[in-house]
């Protein structure tokens, strides 16, 4: 590792000092507060949560082939349970086609399957979680994450895209790209977000997740500069499909919440280049950059907040008001995304310290937040912060930087991480997450997803030893 990682710091003096190097503002407290602003209850969009702790939805590779729920999924939506937080933002993607999944073992709105039961069934498993730590299942604020993946659709278990628009850079990396989806396409495709919508509210869920991240396909719409027709072009046309979509929701699903988890910005590709290190090769070939969203045209290796300011305030107008941000995506800027100490088998080594990528994400939470106080905002990219996360969350709740803290892959190793910070618990240093990044190595290879070195669940499968030796050989 070329890095040091946070877990090194003997205490919280010398992480401020790691954190003020990289930049004066990136700040921590010494000591964490009980009762204090992790604690403290939230009422946004019609709900009240109890504390400031989000689940990200995290997709276990481990549904049958029908779209349903197997033994893996209901536990690992039970560990949501588990882990004290209220808000339960979508438990993991569910994708409204068939050839929308990311993977062939995705849930899916499968008109041929008893999917209704076994969206009923997860919520459920969520709430007996919470039971079993003594937490009450009716303050839990249980949502469904919809998509469709897109430009990374592997229904079958190889890539079959659908894209939204001709993408230069991608297609380099990844190969041809089929011709774009055409906008009738796409209106059929809503039509599934709807159907996918009124499932979920009869199911019992709380609200809908439309997901907008991480080049699937509702995220690459965004940045669709050289789409022709009514879904291309202008930001106005670019942003359309999102919003019709939310739109129709709405007046299909009265009184289900809407809420969207956005990539607020993005970046040029990055590949590994000398030593495996990660960079934006090429970058230059394709100046000006016409084919993201919140890139800088000029040099596509920065951001620009312009555009996604504005969808903020288009989102705002829609009372979409819980907005849950994330950087770039996990395929082709996994540095940006999803800060590790190791890379995933088909990634790079960190081109930078990755405690810049937590800060890219903080900076882009204090930046929304700033612009518009009164949208709540749940942050993304602590868990690289391993022990000392508490104390980065607990600063930026009460400097008002964010509102929410959303947890990832930490709850795969300690789901029970929340509700030990919220009781004044010792933190059990040896579950924490390490970003081995095992948890999308197993799933890049065709297996499911978890913590293959800290769960005994996934350390004892078949399949660990195959997932330990993708992990160092890429170390």
């Amino acid at each position: 590792m070329r890095f040091k990682s946070p877990g090194r710091c003997r205490d919280a003096e010398r992480l401020r000092e790691m954190l003020q190097a990289v930049d004066p503002s990136f700040d921590c407290e010494l000591k964490l507060e009980a009762g204090g602003p992790l604690a403290q209850p939230l009422e946004v969009g019609g709900f009240r949560l109890a504390n400031r702790f989000v689940t990200h939805p995290m997709e276990g590779w481990d549904a049958s082939p029908d779209g349903l729920p197997t033994a893996d999924t209901l536990r690992r939506w039970r560990r949501f349970g588990r882990s004290g937080a209220k808000l339960i933002w979508g438990g993991e993607a569910f994708a409204v086609s068939e050839d929308g999944r990311a993977n062939p073992n995705q849930l899916y709105l499968n008109d041929d399957a008893a999917v209704m039961a076994g969206l009923v069934q997860l919520r459920a498993e969520v709430g007996a979680g919470h039971t079993e730590i003594g937490e009450d299942p009716g303050e839990l604020v249980i949502g469904l994450q919809l998509t469709h993946s897109g430009r990374f659709s592997r229904p079958h278990g190889q890539f079959a895209p659908k894209i939204a628009h001709s993408h230069p850079p991608l297609a380099a990396k990844y190969g041809a790209e089929p011709e774009p989806m055409t906008d009738a396409e796409l209106d059929a495709l809503g039509e599934r977000f709807v159907a996918a919508a009124r499932l979920a509210q009869e199911a019992g869920y709380a609200f809908v997740d439309v997901k907008c991240c991480h080049g699937y396909l509702l995220h690459e719409t965004l940045g669709a500069h050289t789409r022709e027709g009514v879904y291309g072009g202008s930001f106005e046309n670019r942003t359309r499909f999102l919003l019709r979509v939310i739109d129709e929701v709405r007046s299909a699903c009265p009184g289900l919440g809407v809420v969207a988890r956005v990539s607020i910005v993005d970046t040029h590709p990055f590949s590994a280049g000398e030593d495996e290190l990660g960079e934006p090769a090429g970058w230059e070939e394709h100046v000006p950059y016409r084919w993201g969203f919140g890139v800088d045209p000029e040099d596509p290796r920065k951001t620009s907040m312009d555009e996604p300011l504005q969808l903020l305030g288009l989102l705002a107008e829609r009372e979409v008001k819980l907005i849950n941000l994330s950087l770039g995506s996990p395929y082709y800027n996994p540095h940006l995304q999803r800060p590790a100490a190791y890379p995933p088998s088909d990634g790079y080594q960190p081109p930078a310290d990755p405690l810049e990528g937590v800060f890219a994400h903080i900076q882009a939470a204090r930046a929304c937040k700033e612009a518009y106080p009164d949208l709540a905002f749940v942050g993304t990219g602590y868990s690289y912060l391993q022990e000392w996360l508490p104390h980065v969350a607990q600063h930026e709740l009460r400097t008002g930087g964010v509102d929410l803290i959303g947890l990832g892959r930490m709850l795969l190793s300690y789901p029970e991480l929340p509700i030990d910070i919220l009781h004044g618990s010792p933190i059990d240093r040896r579950r924490i997450c390490r970003t081995f990044s095992d948890c999308t190595t197993a799933p890049r290879n065709g297996q499911k997803s978890g913590c293959y070195p800290l769960d005994p669940y996934y350390r004892e499968s078949p399949e660990a030893e195959s997932i330990s030796a993708l992990r160092r050989r890429r170390s």
